[in-house]
């Protein structure tokens, strides 16, 4: 009788096999990256079919498995570069220090500095800085230049940076914004004092009193009492977060003062054509032909006289001209544009610089310290160019400078002389003219006076 047939069982071992096998197979899936079959919901069937490629490999559906969802720029492969990193080194220049020695005190080296210098020789040289002169500095990692900026004045900076080709450097002069400002005062003492304590830098105190040297000899007119207004340009820099810093004052665009020699007003007007220049309120222009003196002095140690007894040969004689009391070294400008005949001694008059103008006249500058390098025989000056500095040589008892004008061959006294004017607001114009000129007085008169201590 034939025995019964068994079950036959595979092997312990094989099974064992087998599920190592597909344990492995899903592995690999996952480390080569295909994405796992992942149920698609009802809503999403239309937006993530899989690919045939992903059909035919998908490992049986019993080892379905989910995955966070990962963001392909997170990815190293499509990680963008980090930026190099830049090491950014700033300063200003204190007294005594050169570029060098406060580079070096922040840790940069000679070479870098070596680099710098001769990279911007061409437009500055080092051995030309000043206390106060800033600096801004970018390198990389391994100290190489990449942008430097050398600034000697809040309106004037020097760039170098790096290109392909190298290095690019040049000059950069830095725009100013202006905004418009008014101060007023009482006259007290004087006019550099006035405006320092009215907040304002004193050029501006220059700039006013330029305005009127036609009409007004601050040096010996100005009485307490007198008052005044400015209105004007308030000039900014603009920094690269867009911050402003006051630098200096600008363009008068309005002025009056009231003294003992009556009211004078200025208005500055720019027609269509793009000309500027100064008028009174009717139109006239604020520039004559001949200034009121040829410097800042401090006072008129002898009048024009036709008997004037010389204080050094101590005899009587005429004396064609006015003496102008001032220190040594003060400077001496032309009192009207003209051309240069005589240039150097002249005995009694010691150094003398005599300039030729239109309609006959000449005028004398004597006991010059000495001249202007720009100041030759046949060279043209304009108006208020400086020419000389107030000296003692020759025959002089004290430093000043002695000024003589001559029309047609004949000495005339300067104080008394009637100058031409500049030519007036064309008719072209003179409807534009008075609505600049309305509203700039009006708004010269914006705001109650101010006096103050030393107000001018």
């Amino acid at each position: 009788m034939p025995l019964p047939k068994q079950a036959v069982r595979p092997p312990h071992g094989s099974v064992l096999r087998l599920v190592a096998a597909v344990v492995l197979a899903a592995v690999l899936w996952v480390a080569l990256g295909f994405s796992p079959r992942v149920k698609p919901s009802q809503d999403s069937v239309d937006e993530a079919q899989p690919t045939p490629a992903a059909v035919a490999l998908a490992p049986p559906s019993d080892l379905v498995a989910e995955y966070p969802v990962v963001p392909i720029g997170d990815l190293p492969v499509h990680r963008g570069a980090e930026p190099a990193a830049t090491v950014l080194t700033v300063g200003v220049l204190a007294r005594g220090e050169t570029l060098g020695s406060s580079l070096g005190a922040q840790g940069v080296s000679a070479s870098t500095v070596h680099v710098l210098s001769r990279e911007m020789r061409s437009v500055f040289d080092f051995r030309h800085a000043h206390p106060g002169d800033s600096y801004r500095l970018e390198q990389d990692e391994a100290g190489d230049v990449l942008d430097f900026r050398y600034s000697t004045s809040p309106e004037e900076s020097f760039h170098l940076y790096r290109e392909a080709g190298g290095f690019v450097v040049r000059p950069e002069a830095v725009e100013l914004l202006p905004r418009v400002s008014r101060i007023a005062g009482v006259v007290e003492t004087s006019l550099y004092t006035a405006i320092r304590t009215l907040g304002e830098d004193p050029i501006l105190a220059e700039s006013f009193a330029d305005l009127f040297a036609w009409d007004i000899d601050f040096s010996r007119s100005v009485q307490a009492g007198d008052d005044f207004q400015i209105l004007y340009e308030r000039l900014y820099r603009v920094d690269a977060d867009s911050n402003e810093s006051y630098v200096r004052p600008g363009r008068i665009l309005a002025a009056r003062y009231r003294g003992i020699g009556g009211e004078h007003s200025a208005v500055f007007y720019e027609n269509q054509d793009g000309e500027g220049r100064y008028y009174r309120g009717d139109g006239s222009s604020i520039e004559l032909e001949f200034l009121v003196a040829p410097l800042q002095f401090s006072r008129i140690s002898s009048r024009f006289s036709s008997a004037r007894r010389h204080p050094i040969l101590k005899v009587t004689r005429p004396h064609h001209g006015i003496d102008y009391a001032a220190t040594v070294g003060t400077p001496v400008w032309a009192v009207s544009e003209g051309t240069v005949t005589y240039r150097g001694w002249a005995g009694g008059f010691g150094n003398l610089v005599k300039v030729r103008h239109a309609n006959g006249f000449v005028s004398y500058y004597a006991h010059l310290s000495g001249f202007h390098r720009d100041v030759r025989v046949g060279a043209n000056v304009e108006q208020k160019q400086t020419i000389g500095y107030v000296g003692q040589t020759g025959l002089a008892t004290g430093p000043h400078v002695c000024f003589r004008v001559a029309k047609d061959g004949h000495y005339v006294n300067p104080l008394r002389l009637k100058s031409p004017a500049g030519e007036p607001v064309d008719d072209e114009h003179w409807v534009d003219f008075q609505t600049v000129r309305d509203t700039l007085f009006a708004d010269l008169d914006a705001t109650t006076l101010v006096a103050t201590d030393e107000a001018l």
